[in-house]
């Protein structure tokens, strides 16, 4: 009885350590932390370059949103959207 236990019970941990060693060799969870703790690395490293090209686009797109508010502003009727610029039509 007591024999039947203890090769039951060295029988399951040798599962579970089979079971384990097969999860390593599969998913590798060293290889992935190693990967993501560099990737982690490049992306701290190139935040500035990001932050200057976010930028750039930013004022990019600033621009254009000001240039197309001047442009209908000056093509609208209300002259107290044109500025300076009096319409001469009226």
């Amino acid at each position: 009885m007591f024999r039947e236990t203890l090769e039951m019970n060295i029988k399951r941990i040798l599962d579970f350590l089979m079971y384990s060693k097969n999860f390593i060799i599969r998913k590798n969870p060293l290889k992935s932390m190693f990967e993501s703790f560099t990737e982690g690395i490049k992306d701290f490293l190139t935040m500035n370059k990001k932050r200057k090209m976010a930028m750039y686009r930013l004022n990019y797109h600033r621009h254009q949103l000001q240039k197309m508010e001047q442009l209908i502003a000056e093509n609208n009727q209300h002259t107290f959207l044109r500025g300076n610029n009096l319409n001469q039509t009226r």
